[in-house]
């Protein structure tokens, strides 16, 4: 599953776009010095998200929509269109 996949479906089971739970975890106080498990924790909580799910909302919020190019234009399961992600919704695409 690529990258922007785990957004898509964040977004499907919670939803929100990946661009207010980003904005919700900053105000309540998670950023890049966060422990991933604090933020994994709240996610479980209040959205009932999994791990993986969670992990990748929270390399958003310590880092930002810029992934790392290594899969983008590949051609395998993990491939990615762009080297940065839509955090905007799939509504706006």
């Amino acid at each position: 599953m690529s990258f922007q996949a785990y957004l898509d479906t964040i977004e499907r089971k919670t939803g929100k776009i990946p661009q207010e739970l980003v904005d919700e975890a900053h105000a309540k106080g998670f950023g890049p010095g966060t422990k991933a498990g604090e933020i994994v924790t709240w996610l479980a909580e209040d959205y009932d998200l999994g791990r993986g799910h969670a992990m990748a909302l929270v390399h958003v919020v310590k880092n930002g929509a810029g992934i790392s190019d290594k899969h983008v234009g590949s051609t395998g399961t993990h491939r990615d269109e762009s080297d940065t992600l839509r955090l905007d919704g799939l509504a706006n695409r």
